[in-house]
């Protein structure tokens, strides 16, 4: 069986400063939305930023930090996986949302307009755990882990 790979890595600013809630066992969790930008042609040799806007859910220390730490306008790193979400609203009609479960949270600049982080090559301020549990309802996995493959002669490279 081939081996497959659920990863994002972002860097983008924060839209608002992150919302915190707590599962029923008290996990923390900690949502907010990053923005990135890519500069697009606009036409007849113009050039426009488009920004695009990511969910972004941490779990357990790395959330703890992040509620502590970010506010809206941050510079940070994420590094996780994605996960899509469905349910069905109040007349009845089925809804998606896919957001990145972060693993590794990394805050880029101190948070006063002066980034220390990946532009300037220095290491960032604080670092999120690696190591996330499981997350609790209302947050399930919606796919099972993948198992290691037994035998490595299949693979064609």
């Amino acid at each position: 069986m081939a081996r497959t790979l659920n990863k994002v890595i972002l860097i983008g600013r924060l839209g608002a400063d992150p919302d915190v809630r707590y599962t029923q066992s008290g996990l923390p969790v900690v949502r907010f939305n990053l923005a990135t930008n890519e500069r697009v042609p606009a036409g007849e040799g113009n050039w426009e930023d488009r920004t695009e806007w990511h969910r972004i859910v941490v779990f357990g220390k790395a959330a703890e930090n992040c509620a502590n730490y970010l506010s809206k306008g941050r510079l940070v790193y994420v590094e996780g996986r994605l996960r899509t979400n469905q349910w069905e609203d109040a007349q009845g009609i089925r809804r998606y949302t896919t957001e990145i479960v972060a693993s590794d949270v990394g805050f880029l600049d101190s948070g006063r307009d002066a980034p220390v982080g990946a532009e300037t090559g220095q290491a960032p301020l604080q670092r999120g755990s690696r190591e996330q549990p499981r997350p609790e309802e209302p947050f399930p996995d919606s796919l099972p882990e993948m198992s290691e493959p037994h035998d490595n002669d299949n693979i064609p490279f």
